[in-house]
Order: C-alpha cells, then structure tokens, then sequence
C-alpha cells in the first residue's frame, strides 16, 4: 500500500515537472517571440523615416540653399541607418544620428517662415513626429517585453528551467548619454 501511494506521488510529481517544463518552454519562446516583433517594429518605423527623409531634403533644398552641410548631414545620417544592416544596436545608433540631424533641419525652417508654412514640409515634419512617437513606443515596448523575460528568468521556478533550455537575456535598449542632457531653454 506505501509502495502504491509513493508510486503515484512520484508519477504526480514527474507529472508536474513535465508541466512546468512545457509551460516555461512555452513561456519563454512567447516572451523572445514579443522581444523580436517589437524588434522588427523598431526597424520598420527607422525604415519608414529613413525613407521620408529625401523628400524633406528636397523641400527645404528649396528654401535653404546655402545650408548644404546639414543636408549633407541628414543624408549621410540616412545612408548609415539604411547600411546598418540586421544589426539592431548599429541601426538604434544610426537611428539617433538620423533623429539628431534631423532636429537641425526643423530648426533651418526657423529661420525661413515660408518653408514653415509650405503644405508638403507641414505634413513630412506631422509624419516625421507621428513616426518619433511610434519608434519611442516601440523601444518602450521592447524595453517591456526584455522587462518581463528578466522576471521570467529570475524569478524561480522560471530560472532553474531558463537554465535548463539554455536561453539567453536581452539586452535593453538605451538612450545615448547625448540625448540624456536637459536641452536649453533661451526666453
């Protein structure tokens, strides 16, 4: 009868483990799954304003004539975002120079109030904007997502099996310390 009764606690635990097992798998491979969509989501938005960008050029060229080296800069910062390639830290940095330099074309339109007011650059510069916020949320979400492997991975039982299958954690996405300073403020 002990005999019985142990048998069946060990098939209930074996029972158990292989649950567990399963859905930590499952947990793990949904959670890295997130981690790439919001990955690749951050690729397209960069991808989507990379290629808004000549089209701003081209309008404010019009205006700006004499401010050639920063559109030599938003094109060049243009080109090494589309070269980065599938390297999502080279494309984030590349990305952020593109972000830079683009912020020094809005600030050219300061100073010539018909390009301010020309139709096409309104709705690039609402485009542009629209696409900041969705690359802002998308880092957000990756952010999250890496967030919740972590707890995932830390937390028991869910570290014992992440060990077990051998994963590896992500990294976060960072800011750039530049981007970290508090902008100034002239009144």
């Amino acid at each position: 009868m002990v005999l019985m009764i142990l048998t069946w606690v060990i098939i209930a635990l074996v029972a158990l483990f292989i649950l567990m097992a399963i859905y930590y798998f499952n947990r793990f491979v949904t959670l890295d799954n997130r981690i790439k969509n919001s990955l690749a989501q951050i690729d397209v938005q960069l991808k989507k304003r990379a290629d808004l960008v000549p089209a701003l050029v081209k309008i404010v060229k019009g205006f700006a004539k004499h401010e050639k080296s920063i559109m030599e800069d938003v094109t060049k910062a243009r080109a090494e975002m589309l070269k980065a390639g599938n390297n999502m830290g080279e494309k984030v940095k590349a990305g952020d120079q593109l972000q830079n330099a683009l912020k020094s074309i809005f600030a050219i339109a300061e100073n010539y109030p018909d390009l301010k007011s020309n139709q096409n650059y309104l709705q690039l510069q609402t485009e542009l904007s629209a696409i900041e916020d969705k690359v802002a949320y998308a880092r957000q979400y990756y952010n999250d997502s890496v967030l919740f492997l972590d707890n995932a991975s830390q937390q028991l039982p869910g570290v014992i099996f992440f060990k077990m299958y051998g994963r590896k954690g992500k990294d976060y996405l960072k800011i750039p310390e530049a981007n970290r300073e508090m902008p100034k403020i002239d009144l």
